[in-house]
């Protein structure tokens, strides 16, 4: 992976052919975030090496292939470029130019039900999708809570809340993850309330 790349998007993860190509690659909707402002260009990679590409009233039919060291050719308006994909998450796809310090960043919009035509339906997009991922961390996971000076737990969040519904414990008790081994954090039970 080039450094131009690494630093503008760290923790990215190669394409695996095995893991990605047919679950997270294949026959779904990936909008193209560079440029959208200008125009919305909707990329849906299909068998048979198929490359459609979606603009307003106008669909092109190209063609992709993929070699053995997961670099793909493309052919494009501009002629056949090579890239190398990477995933920053399942819905994150990037496409980095080989010959360029260049990349092409998507978002899966498969299973999405808003249109995304603007940098801020791009924000919200990833604003609502991280939200209900961390919801679903935060949901599942379980914590220890101080309590008159005694640690307790470890409770779900949904345990948590009703011990402050039910006037058991404070809000405001502190509480510590339990892979933490303190609460240096600061974090309090009504913290992780406002979350769900």
């Amino acid at each position: 992976m080039s450094a131009y790349l690494h630093n503008t998007i760290p923790n990215l993860k190669p394409f695996d052919f095995d893991r990605h190509h047919d679950s997270h690659f294949l026959n779904q909707k990936w909008v193209l975030v560079n440029g959208i402002s200008e125009k919305k260009s909707v990329y849906t990679f299909k068998e048979d090496n198929v490359l459609e590409i979606s603009r307003k009233d106008n669909i092109i039919k190209t063609s992709w292939t993929l070699d053995i060291q997961n670099v793909f050719s493309i052919e494009t308006e501009d002629g056949l470029i090579s890239v190398k994909a990477y995933f920053k998450d399942e819905d994150i796809l990037v496409l980095n130019h080989q010959d360029k310090d260049e990349f092409a960043m998507y978002i899966n919009t498969t299973d999405y039900d808003d249109e995304i035509n603007s940098v801020a339906d791009i924000q919200n997009y990833l604003k609502e999708k991280y939200q209900k991922r961390v919801s679903n961390v935060i949901y599942e996971h379980e914590f220890y809570y101080i309590s008159e000076s005694e640690e307790f737990g470890p409770n779900t969040v949904e345990e948590l809340t009703d011990k402050v519904k039910s006037e058991e414990i404070s809000a405001y008790c502190f509480v510590r993850d339990v892979n933490e081994n303190d609460y240096s954090k600061r974090l309090r039970i009504v913290d992780l309330m406002q979350e769900l």
